[in-house]
């Protein structure tokens, strides 16, 4: 007897876990592809195209001021190389903050990585773009073409992000795709010739940013492939119902 009841508590412990999984919050990021590069998104995150740069934000209203992922890419000049990024981002960076005040940024490292068989430059500095924000810099040339990919996190939050955006850069590709980037070459470096946005406190970019003659990201992932996970776990969750009931019936 006392060996029939250990079992069916085991039982019941096992199917409560497995209903508990079944039914915990899941979130699942996206992954962003335009012209030129590829990524994995964050969790509930989104990209728009903002004049000639896209930048990418939460979809979350309390989380917009957190982070955004800001990227571009140019026509190659005579300044776009690896050796001259690497260059530009070991020095300090300074520039005007919305209140006018000058801020000068604290570079933390700048060294070449590989991702996906592609060099880049990586770099992190402290307040380079936005006050009180992190800044990681990925600047790369594909063929004719230089690419930036920027992150910039609030430093109270920057452990909480990190996971995230190591991910995104962990899953990093730049192409060259034929007809793209249809501008004239710039003098400027790719970092000059980027408009990353300072005013945090501004609608245009946090929180609800407004898209003028832009357009917003389609994640690969379909909404056909998110509604079969979602399936799936009713079935799931069914399952798990029709065996707690038939065993609680047996047992009656």
């Amino acid at each position: 007897m006392t060996k029939k009841i250990v079992q069916n508590f085991s039982v019941g412990i096992g199917l409560f876990l497995l209903l508990c999984l079944l039914l915990c919050p899941m979130t699942f990021g996206s992954k962003f592809a335009n012209q030129f590069t590829e990524f994995e998104l964050p969790p509930q995150w989104q990209c728009n195209l903002e004049g000639a740069e896209w930048v990418c934000q939460s979809t979350n209203d309390t989380k917009k001021r957190d982070a955004i992922i800001v990227l571009a890419a140019k026509l190659k000049g005579d300044q776009d190389s690896l050796d001259q990024y690497l260059s530009y981002l070991k020095a300090a960076k300074t520039f005007n903050s919305v209140q006018g005040k000058p801020v000068k940024s604290e570079p933390k490292y700048a060294k070449t990585i590989n991702l996906s068989g592609q060099p880049w430059v990586d770099s992190l500095h402290m307040e380079s773009e936005i006050p009180g924000f992190y800044t990681r810099y990925l600047a790369t040339v594909k063929q004719d073409i230089g690419v930036l990919v920027t992150y910039s996190i609030n430093k109270a939050k920057y452990q909480y992000y990190l996971d995230d955006f190591e991910n995104l850069v962990k899953t990093l590709k730049v192409f060259r795709k034929p007809g793209g980037i249809n501008v004239a070459p710039s003098q400027a470096n790719l970092f000059q010739n980027t408009q990353i946005p300072i005013n945090v406190g501004s609608d245009s970019v946090f929180p609800g940013a407004q898209v003028q003659g832009g357009s917003e990201s389609k994640p690969i992932a379909s909404e056909k492939s998110q509604k079969s996970k979602m399936n799936f776990i009713l079935i799931g969750i069914g399952v798990v119902g029709f065996f707690l009931w038939r065993r609680m019936r047996n047992n009656s």
